[in-house]
């Protein structure tokens, strides 16, 4: 394949990765609604009623209020947009059994996954920066929550991700240590190198890794930058029509793009292998695809549900200085302890 060629197939791959994820994102919140609705004993909205918001705010007009900083202020929600569709790029969208090669994040490559920690403060970033750039208080506020918020999390999230790259560094493997491809297709939790304290350290990041993902997406209880019935909507209060539907989708595609980040960190396992698929002759592969691809979507909305949906629906919203003590304390302090434990399970 010529390099011309294979520039206009990735171009091609990352159009396609784009929409689909879109789409899944889209799907996934109105299946977050219909499951909330079905945990409070109500009927809930249609799956498709994500669809029908974000076509009706693209027909709405901008309003830009007086004291706002105008290019900030529209540019914000599309940097934010721009960013969350990258991070599709960047993750494997699941694993395909004996056809890894195939199933490659369109620009992956060593260091990706440094990338990708930054591309998911993005959203966050500009969201607050569009708080600043409206002029109005309650915004103010909640941009200010965002960025505590943003600082609290960041940490422990850091030492997760850094560690985990530590202990593949030291693994018989090919392929960087920081190349989350590599992590996708050699899972910590089954390689032999990796003891009893290496398990140990792999379930503590599990659940700080778990506690990490509502925050990261602004979800109750963590939703205090936004928080309605107190500061009205937060840094979203001013915004409306095109701009407000940008922020809409970076929300939904975020969502995918993290809950496919912690899949292929902890859980890069398919369900194929369980099956004999022989029967399909030469269709062998193309079964073996649908159900790895499908046992991936089950495994995001799986995710999503336990770690979002269930949480949302059952607990109030914190105070954003026990939301900070949170992240900073009791979680930054079992992240510490599972690096001392994979430091530990690598020397001895």
């Amino acid at each position: 394949m010529t390099e011309e060629m294979e520039i206009l197939v990735r171009l091609g791959a990352g159009f396609g990765v784009m929409i689909v994820g879109l789409i899944l994102a889209l799907l996934l919140k109105g299946v977050d609604r219909k499951f909330a609705a079905w945990l409070q004993a109500r009927i809930g909205p249609p799956l498709r009623q994500p669809f029908w918001d974000v076509a009706k705010l693209f027909q709405k007009d901008n309003i830009v209020p007086e004291r706002a900083v105008p290019w900030a202020f529209n540019g914000a929600p599309l940097v934010a947009f721009i960013a969350s569709l990258a991070l599709l790029l960047f993750i494997p969208l699941g694993q395909i059994s004996g056809i890894e090669a195939d199933w490659l994040p369109v620009l992956g490559g060593y260091g990706d996954l440094i990338l990708l920690i930054y591309l998911f403060a993005v959203p966050g970033l500009m969201m607050a920066i569009g708080g600043f750039a409206s002029g109005s208080p309650l915004s103010t506020i909640g941009a200010q929550r965002e960025m505590v918020m943003m600082m609290s999390y960041e940490f422990p999230l850091a030492i997760v991700v850094l560690t985990m790259a530590y202990r593949i560094s030291h693994m018989d493997i090919a392929g960087g240590a920081f190349n989350l491809s590599t992590i996708v297709q050699n899972p910590i939790w089954s390689n032999d190198s990796v003891g009893v304290l290496g398990i140990v350290a792999m379930m503590l990041f599990t659940v700080v890794f778990f506690l990490i993902i509502p925050s990261e997406l602004s979800k109750i209880p963590f939703d205090a930058p936004e928080a309605e019935t107190e500061i009205g909507g937060g840094i979203l209060a001013e915004y409306s029509g095109t701009n407000l539907a940008m922020f809409y989708l970076s929300d939904a595609v975020k969502t995918v793009a993290f809950a496919a980040l912690a899949i292929a960190l902890f859980f890069p396992y398919n369900l194929s292998p369980a099956f004999d698929l022989a029967f399909l002759g030469g269709m062998e592969n193309a079964g073996v695809v649908v159900v790895d691809v499908l046992f991936w979507v089950f495994k995001i909305e799986l995710l999503y549900f336990l770690a979002v949906t269930v949480i949302r629906v059952g607990a109030a919203r914190l105070k954003i200085d026990r939301l900070s003590w949170l992240y900073l304390v009791p979680l930054s302090g079992l992240a510490l302890v599972g690096a001392l434990l994979m430091y530990l399970d690598v020397i001895l």
